[in-house]
C-alpha cells in the first residue's frame, strides 16, 4: 500500500557494501515530504512533540527544537529528524537498536534516511513502512503506538531475506579513488605487484584483470568489478579502482583495504546522482578511507586541500604525498607517526620518522614523461606508497618504477606518445579541467622552442556548462590551435548544440572567436596533422575512438615513442641538446 499524499517514497537502495552513510551495508531511503514542508510550523512541532522527537517539546515555556517556516532549509532539517527518528522507533517496535542516518535529499522537498541491513526483505520491508507511516501521521487519524503496532504486526509477516554478500578479503587490498588518475595509478600497481612476483587482480573503468590477462571488459569500477577481482584465482594482492557512481549506487565491493589512495578531488560529474558541489564529491570519495584497517595506510595527496582535510576522518596510518617537499602536512603525517613522499634534488624521495631516502630519478620512471607531468609524479609517488604501505621490497618496486610504460599496451588513453612525419603525436583521455590542465603541460614540455601546439578536445555532455567552459578555456589559452572534436554517441541527455556552446564559451574567454568543431577525434587529428609542421605537437582527447586512432596511427607509419626518447625531446624542448 502506497503512503497517502503528502509523503511518497521516491527510492529504496540497497547499498551492498560500505557507503557514504555507514561502514557496512546499508538501506537509503529517499523520500518526498512535501505534506510536512507545507504544514504550519507550530502543527509541526506540536506533531514533533507527540511523537516524542528528542527536543521537540516545550522547555520551560519555548521549544529548543524550531520546526521552521513552512517550506524552509530549516523545516527540510527538521523533517529529516523526524524522519530518523519515525525510523529508530519502528525498528525499536520490531526488537532492533538500528543506527539511523537523515539529511536533506537532492531535491528541495526531499530527505535521505539510511540505517544499516542484515537481512535484504525485512530492510525493504522497514524502509516502506517508515514512508506509510510519515505520511499516516499527517491526516492525525490514528495515534503514533497504534500505527507502530499495525506496522509490527506486518513486519513480523515478511520472510528475512538473503544476507550481504560484500567481500571480507583475506589477501591485501588497495582501493584507489580521486577524480583523476585512477586508472594509471591502478595499473602502475598492479605492474609494482607483479615485479615482485604477486599475482595481482585488479579491476578499473577498463575491465577486471589478472596479472596481464583481460578477464572481462567492461567499466569494471565499482562493486561488481571488487566482488570479480577477488574471486579470481590465486589472487595474492587486489587493486580496485573505486569510482563516485559505484559508491553512490551500490557501496565499496569490500568491508576493509589495507591502503587506501586518494588522487585527487576536482570537478567532473557534478550534478549527477545529487552530487552538485566538490565539497560533496570529497565526501563520498573520502569513504574509502573510513574501512582502511587501522594498521593500514591511508595516502592522500598533499597538494589537493579537500583531500588533504579528509585526514580527519581516516581511519588508516596517514601517508602524505606532495610536490612540495616543505609542504606542512609531510612534518605533520611524521609527527603523527606517518610517512610522506616528495621530490628531492628531481627524485622521488621517502620521509619517515627520523629517515628521508632518496628511492629513484624521476627520469628513471617513465610514466613521469622525465619529470615534466605532475600529476603523473603524483600518481607515481601514491603508487610507491601504497605498494610500500603492503609491504612490496623495496628494490622490486624501484625495479616496477623503472619499467612500467604509458604505452598504448600497459596503459592505453593515458599520454601515449608517438612521433609521425617529425611532429609529436599525444593521445590522452582528458575530460575534465585538471586532466586537461595535465595535457597541456606534458604538450609544453615536449614542444622545441619556436614550435606549436595543436590540441582538439572532447567530453561528454553530462558536464555542467561551468566544466565545460573551464575544460576548453584551459585547453584553449594552453595550445597554438584549438578544436573541438565531438562525442555525438556520448551526449548523455544534452543536446550536441548545449555541449559545442560551452566548449566554444570557455575558447571564447580565452580569446578564440571562432573555433573549427569536428564530427570525432579522429577527424580531427587527422586535420591537425595536415597543418601542423615538424617538431610541432599535436595532442587529442581520445575517449570513444581510441582503438580507432591507434589503428590510424599504426598504418602511417607513427612510431610510439620509448622512454629513452622521451628523455631526449624533454631535453630538446628544454634546449639542453640538438637533436
Amino acid at each position: 500500500m502506497p503512503p497517502p499524499p503528502g509523503v511518497h517514497l521516491k527510492e529504496l537502495r540497497i547499498l551492498d557494501g560500505p557507503n557514504l552513510y555507514f561502514t557496512r551495508p546499508a538501506v537509503k531511503l529517499t523520500l518526498d515530504v512535501q505534506g510536512w514542508l507545507d504544514l504550519p510550523e507550530e502543527r509541526t512541532r506540536r506533531l514533533a512533540a507527540k511523537l516524542g522527537v528528542p527536543g521537540a517539546a516545550d522547555d520551560s515555556g519555548g521549544s529548543r527544537l524550531r520546526a521552521g517556516a513552512p517550506r524552509s532549509e530549516r523545516r527540510l532539517r527538521f523533517v529529516a529528524r523526524v524522519g530518523a527518528f519515525v525510523t529508530r522507533s519502528l525498528a525499536h517496535a520490531s526488537g532492533t537498536a538500528l543506527a539511523v542516518r537523515a539529511r536533506p535529499g537532492h531535491e528541495p522537498n526531499q530527505i535521505v534516511v539510511s540505517f544499516p541491513w542484515r537481512h535484504r526483505g525485512a530492510a525493504e520491508a522497514l524502509g516502506r513502512e517508515v514512508a506509510r507511516m510519515l505520511g499516516r501521521l499527517l491526516d492525525g487519524r490514528r495515534s503514533h503506538p497504534r500505527l507502530l503496532r499495525e506496522a509490527w504486526e506486518r513486519l513480523s509477516r515478511v520472510e528475512p531475506g538473503p544476507s550481504p554478500t560484500v567481500s571480507n578479503p583475506v589477501v591485501p587490498v588497495i582501493a584507489v579513488t580521486g577524480t583523476n588518475g585512477k586508472t594509471t595509478t591502478v595499473r602502475l600497481l598492479a605492474h609494482l605487484a607483479r615485479t615482485s612476483g604477486r599475482t595481482v587482480a585488479y579491476s578499473s573503468t577498463d575491465g577486471v584483470y589478472l596479472n596481464d590477462r583481460l578477464v572481462e571488459k567492461s567499466d569494471y569500477s565499482g562493486f561488481g568489478g571488487a566482488e570479480k577481482a577477488l574471486a579470481q584465482p590465486g589472487v595474492e594482492v587486489a587493486v580496485l579502482e573505486t569510482a563516485r557512481g559505484g559508491i553512490l549506487l551500490r557501496g565499496i565491493g569490500t568491508l576493509h583495504n589495507d591502503v587506501a589512495v586518494v588522487t585527487n578531488v576536482s570537478a567532473d560529474h557534478l550534478g549527477l546522482l545529487g552530487i552538485r558541489t566538490l565539497d560533496q564529491l570529497a565526501e563520498v570519495k573520502s569513504t574509502i578511507l573510513r574501512i582502511t584497517r587501522p594498521r593500514g595506510w591511508d595516502v592522500l595527496n598533499g597538494d589537493d586541500p579537500r583531500v588533504l582535510a579528509m585526514r580527519r576522518i581516516a581511519r588508516g596510518r596517514p601517508w602524505i604525498f606532495s610536490l612540495d617537499p616543505d609542504h606542512p602536512a609531510l612534518r605533520t603525517a611524521l609527527e603523527e607517526r606517518g610517512r610522506g613522499m616528495t621530490v628531492i634534488d628531481g627524485a622521488m624521495t621517502l620521509l619517515d620518522r627520523g629517515d628521508s631516502r632518496s628511492l629513484v630519478a624521476l627520469e628513471e620512471v617513465p610514466v613521469t614523461l622525465a619529470g615534466i607531468s605532475s600529476h603523473n609524479i603524483q600518481n607515481a609517488m601514491a603508487a610507491t606508497a601504497a605498494a610500500l604501505g603492503i609491504g612490496l621490497p623495496e628494490e622490486h618496486v624501484i625495479a616496477g618504477l623503472r619499467t612500467f610504460v604509458l604505452d598504448a599496451e600497459r596503459n592505453p588513453g593515458r599520454t601515449n606518445l608517438y612521433e609521425l612525419g617529425g611532429r609529436v603525436v599525444v593521445i590522452d583521455y582528458a575530460h575534465n579541467e585538471a586532466s586537461m590542465a595535465g595535457l597541456v603541460e606534458t604538450c609544453r614540455g615536449l614542444r622545441s622552442p619556436g614550435h606549436e601546439i595543436w590540441l582538439a578536445a572532447c567530453t561528454a555532455g553530462d558536464r555542467t556548462p561551468e566544466i565545460l567552459r573551464a575544460f576548453a578555456y584551459i585547453g584553449a589559452r594552453g595550445s597554438d590551435h584549438f578544436y573541438i572534436a565531438e562525442l555525438l554517441h556520448y551526449l548523455r541527455g544534452t543536446t550536441r548544440e548545449a555541449v559545442l556552446e560551452g566548449l566554444r564559451a570557455g575558447a571564447a574567454d580565452a580569446g578564440l572567436t571562432e573555433v573549427p568543431a569536428y564530427i570525432d577525434e579522429l577527424t580531427a587529428l587527422k586535420e591537425m596533422l595536415a597543418r601542423a609542421g615538424k617538431r610541432d605537437v599535436v595532442a587529442v582527447t581520445a575517449l570513444s575512438q581510441r582503438s580507432e586512432i591507434f589503428e590510424f596511427l599504426g598504418k602511417s607509419g607513427a612510431r610510439q615513442i620509448g622512454p629513452k626518447r622521451v628523455r631526449q625531446l624533454v631535453r630538446r624542448a628544454r634546449s639542453l641538446t640538438s637533436i
